[in-house]
Order: C-alpha cells, then sequence, then structure tokens
C-alpha cells in the first residue's frame, strides 16, 4: 500500500484551488463518453491499473447498472484542480472519489451534490468518518474505507527492556516504557514530525489526545502535547530525524530493527509482515487513558453537480454498488484500508485479527475538517507544523510556539 503522503491533499486553500483551476481554462478536460451509455468515474489510485481488482469492481458495477466505465485515475493532489476546472466547464465526473479533507473545499465551491439530492443512504456508516465529509449541515458523499494512525511495536526490543506492552496505558506509562529502552541501550520512538501536511497528521492524535480543539492551538492542553515530543527529542527518546521524517522515512527507521516505537499508519501493514521481525500494534494513548482521536486518511465517493440531470440515477445505481457491503469488502482488502461500517469492519477482523487495533483505532478517529472546519483545516494545519518544527528544534518553546500559531490563524 502506497503511503499516506501519495494521497496527501498539498494543504491548499479554496482560494488557491480555485485560482489554479481558473488558470488553467484554455485547456478543456472531455469528461464524458461519445454517448450517454458512458460513465465516468475519476479516482486518485494510479497504483492501481485496468487489470486490477479495483478496476474490474469499477466495471462490473457498470455492467449492473447497464453502462460503460470510463475511469482516470490521477495523483490526489492533482483532483482537486481538475475536479473544479472541469465544474467550471460543466464536464464534471459522473462519479468522483477524493481524499476527505478535499470534500468541504469541492462542497464551498459548488462542485458536489449533498446526499439529500443524490438519495446515497449513509446510515450504516460510522458517524465520526461520515463527519469528514460534513459541511454546513449537509453531507457530500460516503466514505469508501478508512485508515488512520496507530504505534507499532518491536515486540523483541521491548522484551530486552524489560517493557509489558499491557502496561502502557497513557503518556506517563508510554515515556517510562521508552526510557527503559533508552537504558537498555536501544532506541524509542519514531514518527513524522516534517514541517508539511503529514507532520501535522502525525501530530493531531497527541494534540486530541491531549483534550486540546484545533480552534485553540496555544490551550494548555495543545501545550502539553507538543511538550511531550519536545521532551522525547530532549531525553533521547527520539531521534532529530524526526523533523525530516516523511511517514515513509520514519517508517524506514522501524523496519531497521532497531526502534521499540513507531507512529504509523494502516498502509504499512504490508510492510510489517515483511519487516523480519515480531511486531504488534497498539491504538495511540490518550494523556491519562483510553484511545486517543487519531486523523481519518481515506477517500469519499462524491456525486458531482451536472448540467444534465437525467444522469444521476444511474450514477446512484454506480455509487451504491462501490459502496455496499458486498463489494466494501473487497474494496478495502485492496485499498488496504479499514471499512468505514460496522459490520463490514466485523468480517474484516474475522478475516485476520491483526485488523482489530486498526478498527479500534478507526472507530476512535476524528476527520482533519470535521466540527465545520472545512476550508479553514489547511491554514490551522500549516500553522501548527510550522509550531511543531520551532519548538522540536528549540527556537521556541512548545508554549509560545503554538501561541504564535494561534495568533498567525487568527
Amino acid at each position: 500500500m502506497h503511503s499516506y503522503s501519495r494521497r496527501l491533499l498539498a494543504a491548499v486553500s479554496l482560494s488557491t484551488v480555485v485560482a489554479v483551476a481558473g488558470t488553467a481554462c484554455s485547456g478543456s478536460t472531455d469528461t464524458k463518453g461519445t454517448d450517454s451509455g458512458t460513465y465516468t468515474i475519476w479516482d486518485p489510485y494510479p497504483q492501481f491499473d485496468k487489470t486490477s481488482a479495483w478496476a474490474k469492481l469499477l466495471d462490473g458495477c457498470g455492467t449492473q447498472a447497464g453502462v460503460k466505465i470510463k475511469r482516470t485515475a490521477f495523483d490526489t493532489s492533482d483532483l482537486a484542480n481538475k475536479a473544479l476546472l472541469a465544474a467550471q466547464q460543466d464536464n464534471s465526473a459522473d462519479v468522483l472519489i477524493v481524499d476527505n479533507p478535499v470534500v468541504s473545499t469541492l462542497a464551498e465551491a459548488g462542485v458536489l451534490t449533498t446526499t439529500d439530492d443524490n438519495k446515497l443512504d449513509t446510515s450504516k456508516v460510522d458517524p465520526n468518518l461520515l463527519a469528514a465529509g460534513q459541511s454546513g449541515g449537509q453531507t457530500y458523499g460516503t466514505p469508501i474505507g478508512a485508515n488512520t494512525l496507530a504505534l507499532y511495536y518491536n515486540k523483541k526490543v521491548l522484551k530486552a527492556a524489560g517493557v509489558d506492552i499491557a502496561s502502557v496505558k497513557d503518556w506517563k506509562s508510554l515515556t517510562a516504557a521508552l526510557a527503559k529502552v533508552k537504558k537498555a541501550g536501544r532506541k524509542g520512538i519514531t514518527f513524522s514530525a516534517i514541517g508539511t501536511e503529514e507532520g501535522s497528521f502525525q501530530f493531531l492524535p497527541w494534540f486530541w489526545g491531549s483534550g486540546a480543539k484545533l480552534t485553540e492551538l496555544d490551550s494548555p492542553e495543545g501545550s502539553s502535547a507538543l511538550k511531550l515530543w519536545t521532551d522525547w527529542l530532549k531525553q533521547g527518546y527520539a531521534p532529530n530525524s524526526v523533523l525530516n521524517n516523511t511517514q515513509t522515512t520514519s517508517w524506514q527507521e522501524f523496519a531497521s530493527g532497531d526502534y521499540a516505537f513507531a507512529e504509523n499508519g494502516t498502509w504499512q501493514l504490508a510492510g510489517a509482515r515483511k519487516a523480519g521481525f515480531d511486531y504488534g500494534v497498539l491504538p495511540i494513548p490518550g494523556a491519562s487513558g483510553g484511545n486517543a482521536a487519531a486523523p481519518t486518511g481515506g477517500e469519499f465517493v462524491t456525486v458531482p453537480v451536472q448540467g444534465d440531470t437525467g444522469r444521476y440515477a444511474t450514477t446512484h445505481k454506480l455509487v451504491s454498488c462501490l459502496t455496499s457491503a458486498e463489494h466494501l469488502y473487497d474494496t478495502d482488502t485492496t485499498l488496504s484500508y479499514v471499512a468505514p461500517t460496522s459490520e463490514v469492519q466485523d468480517k474484516q477482523v474475522a478475516a485476520d485479527a491483526e485488523l482489530k487495533p486498526w478498527v479500534d483505532a478507526v472507530k476512535a478517529a476524528e476527520g482533519r475538517t470535521s466540527g465545520d472546519l472545512g476550508t479553514k483545516y489547511p491554514k490551522i494545519s500549516e500553522q501548527m507544523w510550522k509550531a511543531v518544527q520551532s519548538a522540536l528544534s528549540g527556537s521556541k518553546s512548545p508554549k509560545d510556539a503554538l501561541t504564535a500559531a494561534q495568533d498567525a490563524v487568527k
């Protein structure tokens, strides 16, 4: 599975996206087929070619609906701009599958229909996952699946340090475990604190796990989360490389077998199985216990506005087919995702018990644009990753770094 970074929305504001789309108007993207019997689907999965299980599922849903499918795959960062440009030209795809933070951007630009309009049934979807596609009291699509973050741990390293993983329940016990690991001459924890959306994505479970809110970056709770990370670096429990680590390079550090813990995502499961050592997975603990909310990754299936409203009935059939309980299991297995419904999650865990901690993590997860943050999120996130960089590099205290971040957001 490709890492989250390959599908990351480059934190881009609505105005930037529209501006980019506006400058590209000279070129037209013909999304419709040559006849009304062809329906277009755009997705962010260029790694899957026409022989893949994913492409065959799309074709199968088309056959079931009595139409041909014309599929185009884009890199995630291109997809929002292409969708906005196509909407300006009344040439939108019939079905658009986009990274969940993009949904509110497209919704606010008037590109997407609501579930009230398109009659998609979202009643079985976990509410915390559905929230990532909600804006202004409306829902714009349905999640195809979710991934999130948790802690991978190396059983051999922990055993050598005399750490019982069952003792790790909150920040205090996790830090105590890291101290034991260091004392035993091994390495503690690795993560990504890079100055991009990836850094914010990885900091969020600790920020939310402190009880902090994105609308108040400089709260005492938020400062305590950044102090946790800063103290880990000062104590030598985490390496200075986290400042430049992407989630991929952070994973490579853990895969070397030297580290006790790594914060990473569902998409690394295949890599973990190949790493050659015994590992486990633990949901990220909250400050005083319980599972912290980690951010949800994953895409939404959406229905763009069409000039020809007669197309919606068939589009509804296509989306219902893609997101049915029958097909979600296959789809989410292909994409290394946790399903968005309890029914299919139970089926996944029955088939692979290793998915249990990931299902628990997804159930506690939160959308980055939830709570009607929508297009405000990218600006908040940019200041968050800048604050993390300032504090970890030692140029500002955690409190001062987050105060500056909150002032900049205002």
